[in-house]
Formats: C-alpha cells, sequence, structure tokens
C-alpha cells in the first residue's frame, strides 16, 4: 500500500485551491503532527482534501475525464501515436494489464484524498474550543469528500481497501480488499451524515463557490443508489432527486451553449464542480498536481490548429464516429462536437493525430481568447469540469422513477430535458421503450462529460457497445489493481479477475 499513505505520510501543508475555490494563503511546509490549533488551520487541512479533485498529473496524465471519454464509445484515445500515452490507449483497446494502464494514477489520487479527509475528521474530533457549527460543516464537507473519492475507487477497481482512519506504519502494508458491498454502504454512511447535518447549506456566498452544498450531497447519494443497480431502491434515489429538482435552487439554462461557457462557471444548472484556475503561472516543474488548471483542454484540442476561435492542443479523445452519427440532427450537436473538416474548409489548418477522426470535443475547447499568457500554457487552462448539472439529475430521476413504477414523472423530467433543446417530448413511452429512451437521452444530453463508460458497465450495455474495441464482460467492468500494490503487499492486495 505504498502509496496510499506514504504519499502524504508528513502531509505538505499543501497547495491552496485557485481564486475561485477556498482561497486561501499557503503556508509553507508544517508537519501534520504539530499544525492543527487554529479553525483557520483545520480550514486549510479542509482546502487539502478539496485539491485532491483538481489532481491530473498523479504519475504521469491521469486526468478522470479525458480517460473516462477513452474508454467509452463517445470517443477515442487519440494523442500523436499510439506511443504518446499508452496508458489512455490500453484502455481504450481494453488491452489493459497489471502493470499498463491509467490505474496507479488513479488508485494514488483516490486513496490521497482518502488519507486526506480521514486525517481531518480524526483531528476535528479531537478538536477543543473551535466554533461547534464550524466543525460540524467541515466535518459533512470532508465525508462528502471521502464518500466522493470512494465511490471513484470502488467503480474503477470494484474491491479496494476501506479504510476510515489513518493507519500505524507497521500495518499500512497489511491492508486487505473489501467488497463492493461494504464500500458502498460506506458512502452512504459518510453522505446521510453529510445531508443530516443542519450546518450544511443549501447554498452558498461567492466567496464560498466550489464548496459542497446539500443538493451535491443529496444528488451524489441518489447517483451512488442507483449505480447499485437494485430496483427496491430505485424510490429511495427518485426521493432524493426529487428534493434537489423541487429545491427551486437550480434551473436548466435556456440556452445549451451557455452550460459550458467560462463565462458561465457554476450557472444555473450547476450543482457541483471541479474548480480550476488558470492564473497559478504553473509550469513543468509543478506538473505534477502543482497546477490548478485543467489538462483536459489541453488535450482534447487539435494538434497544431491554425484558425480562429482555438487555441493549438494534443488531440486526444477523437469524437467517434459513432457518436457523430448518433447526434446527427441533434440540436445539441453544435455545442458538443467540434467539425474539424468543416473547419479545414473554412481555411483552418492541424495536424492529424492517432486515431484522427476530424472531430473534436466541443464542450471542454481550448479556446485561443482563454490561454494564459504566463506560465506554461498548456498547464493553466482555468475551465472548471461540470461533475454533476441539472440535465443529469433530471434524467437519473428519470430512471429511477420509471424502475420504480412512475412512468409518468419519469416522462415529464425526460421531457424536461428534450424541450429544453426543442426536442419534441416523448408522451406514450412505456417500460423499456422509455427506459431505452432515457438511457439515449443521457449519451446525447452529456456526452464527452465522462459519464458515458460507467452508465454502460451499470446497465450491462458496455459489451455490446464497446464489444468490439475489446472489452469483456466481467473483466473489464473494471481496472487491474496496481500491481505496485500487490507486490508490496505481498499479497494483502489481490489482482481483479481476468487480469
Amino acid at each position: 500500500m505504498k502509496n496510499i499513505y506514504l504519499l502524504l505520510a508528513a502531509v505538505l501543508i499543501l497547495s491552496a485551491c485557485g481564486e475561485d475555490h477556498l482561497e486561501i494563503e499557503p503556508r509553507g511546509t508544517t508537519l501534520e503532527s504539530n499544525f492543527y490549533k487554529t479553525q483557520e488551520d483545520y480550514f486549510t487541512g479542509l482546502v487539502a482534501a478539496y485539491d485532491v479533485l483538481q489532481w491530473g498529473g498523479t504519475g504521469g496524465w491521469n486526468m478522470q475525464l479525458g480517460l473516462l471519454n477513452a474508454a467509452s464509445d463517445d470517443c477515442h484515445a487519440g494523442g500523436s501515436d499510439a506511443s504518446d500515452q499508452p496508458s489512455w490507449v490500453a484502455w481504450d483497446q481494453f488491452t489493459l494489464d497489471p502493470e499498463l494502464g491509467p490505474q496507479s494514477g488513479l488508485w494514488n489520487k483516490g486513496f490521497a484524498g482518502i488519507y486526506r479527509a480521514n486525517l481531518l475528521l480524526e483531528k476535528l474530533a479531537e478538536s477543543e474550543g473551535l466554533d461547534v457549527s464550524f466543525v460540524a460543516r467541515t466535518e459533512a464537507e470532508a465525508k462528502f469528500l471521502r464518500a466522493y473519492f470512494y465511490f471513484d475507487l470502488v467503480r474503477f477497481f470494484g474491491r479496494v481497501p476501506l479504510i476510515t482512519q489513518s493507519l500505524e506504519a507497521d500495518v499500512i502494508y497489511d491492508q486487505t480488499q473489501n467488497d463492493p458491498s461494504e464500500v458502498y454502504a460506506q458512502i452512504e454512511s459518510d453522505l446521510n451524515d453529510a445531508i443530516a447535518t443542519i450546518e450544511l447549506p443549501f447554498t452558498v456566498p461567492g466567496d464560498e463557490i466550489g464548496r459542497i452544498t446539500q443538493g451535491a450531497a443529496r444528488a451524489l447519494l441518489a447517483k451512488v443508489i442507483i449505480y447499485q443497480d437494485s430496483d427496491d431502491r430505485m424510490d429511495e434515489a427518485a426521493t432524493l432527486l426529487d428534493d434537489v429538482i423541487g429545491s427551486g435552487i437550480y434551473a436548466l439554462e435556456d440556452e445549451f451553449g451557455d452550460i459550458f461557457s467560462p463565462d458561465n462557471e457554476w450557472g444555473s444548472e450547476s450543482i457541483f464542480e471541479i474548480n480550476h484556475s488558470g492564473n497559478q503561472q504553473g509550469d513543468y516543474g509543478q506538473f505534477n498536481n502543482g497546477t490548478e488548471g485543467n489538462y483536459n483542454v489541453q488535450f482534447f484540442g487539435m494538434r497544431d490548429y491554425v484558425g480562429p476561435i482555438y487555441a493549438d492542443g494534443w488531440s486526444f479523445c477523437p469524437v467517434s464516429l459513432d457518436l457523430v452519427e448518433a447526434m446527427e440532427g441533434d440540436p445539441r450537436y453544435e455545442h458538443t462536437i467540434i467539425d474539424g473538416a468543416a473547419l479545414q474548409a473554412a481555411g483552418a489548418s492541424y495536424t492529424a493525430g492517432f486515431q484522427n477522426t476530424d472531430y473534436f470535443i466541443q464542450k471542454y475547447s481550448s479556446r485561443a481568447a482563454d490561454r494564459a499568457t504566463s506560465g506554461e500554457p498548456a498547464l493553466n487552462w482555468g475551465y472548471n469540469e461540470k461533475v454533476i448539472r441539472l440535465a443529469d439529475v433530471l434524467l437519473l430521476a428519470a430512471e429511477a422513477h420509471q424502475r420504480s413504477g412512475n412512468e409518468m414523472q419519469a416522462r415529464r423530467y425526460l421531457n424536461d430535458v428534450r424541450i429544453r433543446v426543442s426536442l419534441q417530448p416523448i408522451t406514450n413511452a412505456a417500460g423499456s421503450v422509455l427506459l431505452d429512451a432515457i438511457y439515449r437521452e443521457r449519451r446525447l444530453e452529456l456526452a464527452t462529460e465522462g459519464h458515458r463508460f460507467f452508465d454502460l458497465v451499470r446497465t450491462d450495455r458496455a459489451a455490446e457497445a464497446l464489444g468490439e474495441r475489446g472489452y469483456v464482460s466481467g473483466k473489464h467492468d473494471v481496472l487491474p489493481i496496481p500491481q505496485s500494490e500487490i507486490d508490496i503487499s505481498e499479497g494483502s492486495i489481490i489482482q481483479n479477475p481476468g487480469y
């Protein structure tokens, strides 16, 4: 388990997040054993836990958004050639093995976040003299973050060690994996505790944008329940999602194209975003999670691009022809997909990369007007990642209501999403036809946002959609456990089936 705790054994306090994300000044280097004294110190510890959400350079380029797009049928891996980022290609083509793939970075990131949340929760439990409301809210946020990181880990790996406290050095390497049901139970416990905390607000003021809210906690809990795929619990998920939808806090953007505008971060539709900052002047000396930029944006851009609107990028995640065909005629197409051939016909140019289709991601496109003017521009894109937005919640609610027997409400929520983009409502669909319509709408509405791969896996449709790429059910539902973790645990950690 070397990378779970040794990464942070003497916690460095800890880079602050971006200007729009819980901004505080860095405090230098302090050991955690003598750091937690003032309320400001505890808040710094909370910022440290949030900070992991931004990470994309853990042991290489391991941005979850891009990797999940590449693993799905929305996109291919791309890059300059097949050797550019072998771990991306391995997941795209399902040639993963214990030493080839993105698993080490994703494992390390998840457990780093869990470590920081665990440490903060322990220190809060030992604290004296802090404001009671501050403690309650901070605990709720730390539990949300621990749940969030574990939800990623259990979906990526299945059986993972369940660790809810700091470990002494002599037992770090003795940890064993828990059944996913136990991990999900802990995730739900943490999220229910957060929701039950009255100090966790429904809305936050402008200087706290980025902090967890009741809406985010309820939406994530519902997603966790739905992912476990028990029809008997769909009414629980539906109730949680109804609460978010009916809160009056969120509203669909009038124009679909406004959702991903850099000028519209934390817009009316946004429930949870990962904030990024482009003004930190970061360079490659700080690459390993030391900058606060969104690296996905650089990856998705067209290689060597010369022309209007966009900046050049690295041609990863070219959009698949399958998604292009699926979205033909859909009003969301132009806001989801860049037609590179049309740009070339108008006089622009770019270099075709690996698996080039001449179609590129629009939602996180690299726009020249937003390119950083100091530091390394590639590492300093300030675009936030939209993790949970209202359309996602509406479609999850439609699914939960359909599966719990309330098809009228399911159609209402489905049609809310369709009518926003001037599509005809679906009036008579029922049963599996309605459920398929909801799943199709999720793909088109949320295309290239990182949801598709997990949606395919949880609905048992991954083999059909990805079989031609090499996907095998029962194996590629999850990633291999990093071989380094198995080796250092001396058998305590066991490899996933098929690897």
